[in-house]
């Protein structure tokens, strides 16, 4: 393999670090690829900016507390699409990865979650592929967020290309709870025991029962 995409690559899953080669041996179509997402997060975060700024200028308050954003990096590319075992190519990785581009949402309140994807999803060059709410219901270990996958167009010098983009909305104490839990559960190279799991639990559920009351003191002083 080729050092220098070896090195950009990184360890890939099962081994099968010769296979994702396949994804760089045309450097142009995966660059393109690459510009393609990094375009999608810039569209969508400007998209949530103006209706943030619209929010201000009509309600006098923000319902996004801050915006986060990344493109996959090529290993995690390669590592998902040998993970479901497809092929290691742009088009492949376009057809079967929905979340290389991916934009995180974090709300004041759990209201604004639904509002703000509510917001979005009327917009006419935006379509809703798949929504997962991890806030009504709740992932195992307590995990809580909106998901929405979803295809927006790209408008470039001779055509338009529909990309796909997982945005991810949540109040900002899901967020709290969700980088710790990613710290504790995927940084550490040690089983999480089960009683500690469950401890963890319990905290997402405190967090949330919590989350719950800011936005009913929220509703109460509006009322005032």
């Amino acid at each position: 393999m080729n050092k220098n995409i070896e090195i950009l690559i990184g360890p890939t899953a099962n081994g099968k670090a010769a296979d994702a080669q396949k994804l760089f041996e045309n450097y142009r179509e995966y660059a393109e690829m690459e510009h393609l997402y990094n375009a999608a997060i810039r569209q969508l975060t400007i998209k949530f900016e103006i209706l943030n700024d619209e929010f201000k200028v009509k309600y006098e308050r923000s319902p996004i507390h801050h915006i986060e954003s990344r493109v996959k990096t090529a290993a995690s590319i390669v590592n998902k699409l040998l993970s479901r075992g497809a092929e290691v190519t742009p088009a492949s990785a376009r057809e079967n990865i929905n979340d290389i581009a991916g934009v995180r949402v974090v709300c004041c309140y759990i209201d604004d979650v639904y509002s703000v994807a509510d917001m979005l999803l009327r917009q006419s060059d935006i379509r809703l592929l798949r929504e997962q709410d991890y806030i009504r219901e709740p992932n195992y270990n307590g995990y809580r967020s909106l998901h929405l996958d979803i295809e927006l167009p790209i408008y470039l010098s001779e055509r338009t290309e529909m990309v796909k983009a997982e945005v991810q909305l949540r109040t900002v104490a899901m967020d709290f709870w969700a980088s710790l839990e990613h710290d504790l559960r995927y940084k550490s190279d040690k089983a999480i025991p089960p009683g500690l799991g469950a401890q963890m639990l319990s905290c997402a559920n405190e967090i949330a029962a919590i989350d719950r009351q800011m936005q009913e003191i929220y509703k109460q002083i509006q009322a005032i």
